[in-house]
């Protein structure tokens, strides 16, 4: 009972310090876990084990993205440095017109064929890469950037190679028929982001700064690099080829998604970085200088991952993961047994929010499951029911590459999470809506 009880208020604490500020991700994502796991300890509660053995199994599950993460952010860094996007910055603008309206639905529009490969990080570093500086030149809110990713990403994630897909489908011993039952709420969420809340936010960013109505020769102006030690570091000359690497690259990442090439993305993103240096700065000390110029934001995004790592590690190492998974079982009234499917819907949504997604879907749905059947939904109803909280879970801090999304866009955790839930909702009641209404999960079992 104790460590429910501690598994709730760390989680309260942490959020409350996350909101208001008081803590940044960082230190809160290492100290709030470690006092209440030394809390769980000496009150003995905890499970057997050790503190340091707790944080190295967490870090264990966040060591390969975090590494990950420092040779794509160094890889697209790179590019940036070498005026890989400036063409298409430039083209961008030129077809907007100086119309936030325009730019914000091509923001939807690509982020959503970017996420087609599952990976938050790559969709992250190209919809960044390809439109901050769009968003600054026209001094466009980017938060609205931020928001539109994150969207379309969690959308996607629902694909089998994201992950939750796969696990749902794992311990319910479902077959990827799933993916047809999905696919429908999955296309009507992304109709949805791209004529309704893009268009949305369109509005307001009009309202604010109006339609410029840019010449071809202002744009040119506007986006012309007349900076001396900006220009020292671009290379047009070599533009076809940085271009061809990094579609190159892309194209890896996708279809080892698909076939299993055995290319892992850390692997991908190291090559890619030690080629990307040698070619555009063959000087060694050239790729000094550029790494040292990139590596500081490559650090502070790898930093909170480890950090995450040391949240999750220390948060299912001492077991409060499993009380608050037996926790949702019991608090649910016996009367809601005929809306069990949903039940488990509106579980999923805060389950995958302060759990992570191995934790929920192996810890929290086999328990679900099992009262589920009692009640006469099948397995495949429910995993259904268990993907539909994944319109808020990569809102998590849990979630490694939202710091890399919240380090490129200079966004603050709290207002961007308020921000994006009040969206996210609209995904989530899409993705139920659909399920029920195609007859794949019933609204109602009598009992």
């Amino acid at each position: 009972m104790l460590l429910t009880v501690l598994s709730y208020v760390m989680i309260i604490v942490f959020m409350f310090v996350i909101m208001k500020k008081k803590m940044s991700p960082f230190t809160a994502l290492v100290l709030i876990p470690l006092i209440f796991a030394l809390i769980a300890m000496f009150a003995g509660v905890s499970k057997k084990g050790s503190i340091g053995d707790f944080v190295m199994e967490g870090i264990k599950t966040t060591s390969t993205t975090g590494i990950m993460l420092l040779f794509a952010i160094l890889y697209f860094s790179i590019m940036l440095d070498a005026g890989l996007f400036d063409p298409i910055t430039k083209k961008m603008i030129h077809i907007a017109k100086g119309d936030p309206m325009k730019v914000l639905i091509a923001t939807a529009v690509v982020a959503a064929a970017v996420s087609l490969n599952g990976d938050g990080t790559t969709t992250t570093l190209i919809c960044c890469s390809a439109f901050i500086p769009i968003y600054k030149k026209l001094d466009m809110k980017l938060m609205n950037l931020g928001v539109l990713v994150i969207l379309q990403n969690t959308i996607m994630n629902l694909l089998p190679w994201g992950g939750p897909t796969a696990r749902a489908m794992s311990v319910l011993n479902v077959g990827a028929e799933i993916l047809a039952y999905l696919i429908p709420g999955m296309i009507i969420a992304l109709l949805y982001v791209i004529f309704i809340v893009a268009p949305s936010m369109g509005r307001k960013e009009r309202a604010r700064l109006g339609i410029k109505q840019l010449t071809d020769e202002e744009i040119d102006a506007m986006t012309t690099v007349t900076d001396e030690e900006t220009l020292a570091i671009r290379r047009p000359k070599i533009w076809l080829f940085n271009a061809i690497l990094t579609i190159a690259l892309i194209a890896l990442l996708v279809t080892d998604s698909f076939v299993g090439l055995g290319l892992p993305p850390l692997l991908l993103f190291l090559t890619g970085t030690v080629v990307a240096l040698m070619v555009n700065y063959p000087v060694l000390k050239d790729q000094s200088k550029r790494i040292g110029a990139n590596g500081g934001d490559a650090v502070q995004v790898v930093i909170l991952v480890f950090a995450a790592g040391v949240f999750m590690g220390l948060f299912q190492g001492t077991g409060m993961a499993d009380a608050l998974a037996q926790s949702f079982t019991k608090i649910i009234p016996n009367q809601l047994a005929g809306f069990w499917g949903l039940v488990i819907a509106v579980i999923s949504a805060p389950g995958t929010f302060f759990i992570s997604n191995d934790g929920f879907y192996f810890g929290v749905l086999p328990v679900l499951a099992e009262a589920g059947r009692a009640y006469g939904f099948t397995d495949m109803q429910m995993a259904l029911a268990s993907l539909m909280g994944q319109a808020f879970h990569l809102l998590s801090p849990l979630v490694a590459f939202i710091y890399l999304l919240l380090r490129l866009t200079g966004l603050d955790m709290g207002q961007w999470q308020k921000e994006a839930a009040k969206w996210a909702l609209g995904i989530f009641v899409i993705f139920v809506v659909t399920i029920v209404l195609t007859g794949h999960m019933p609204l109602y079992i009598p009992q």
